[in-house]
């Protein structure tokens, strides 16, 4: 008997995923020790629901990171328009991405590599730079968004914007 660590697996968003979508938006929402809102409740708040609302639209693309074929993360990215930006919005064509990782999985390297392979998605579809939001609070996200590239692009203190250049 060998002791094989749990095998993860990078893959394209489908639309069979979209209720696990929503259940790492609402994971997103708040950082621990408080515990994440219902979905159902994400679903109609005016500034969370926008980030997956429709999804599928053109544009709208993501990554699921799978352990044994159970998936404990997403990343993914939608464009916002500057009538109704989101909160890391920084341009119309600078799509905004959205990440999380299931609390039992967090610090084991899988938000670092469902942002790998979104970058090379949204390289692929000729996208030239992904934007985010973080809370300044959340002390491991904003070291890992950093450390894959991300720099400030303005936001608030408690809050910032940041940028990832993927061409030039």
């Amino acid at each position: 008997m060998t002791n094989q660590a749990p095998a993860l697996v990078i893959r394209n968003v489908t639309p069979a995923d979209e209720p696990f979508l929503w259940r790492v938006l609402s994971f997103t929402a708040d950082l621990p020790p408080t515990d994440p809102p219902r979905v159902d409740t994400v679903k109609q708040d005016p500034g969370l629901s926008p980030y997956l609302l429709g999804w599928g639209r053109p544009g709208d693309a993501g990554v699921i990171a799978e352990v044994d074929g159970e998936p404990v993360g997403a990343a993914w990215h939608r464009h916002f328009p500057a009538s109704q930006p989101g909160y890391g919005f920084v341009a119309e064509r600078i799509p905004e991405i959205s990440l999380g990782v299931e609390a039992t999985w967090r610090g084991r390297g899988i938000g670092r590599a469902l942002l790998t392979a979104l970058f090379e998605r949204a390289r692929n579809d000729g996208i030239e730079a992904l934007s985010l939001s973080v809370s300044a609070n959340n002390a491991p996200a904003l070291a890992l968004y950093q450390s894959m590239g991300f720099r400030s692009a303005g936001g608030t203190s408690t809050n910032p914007t940041m940028l990832r250049r993927l061409v030039g």
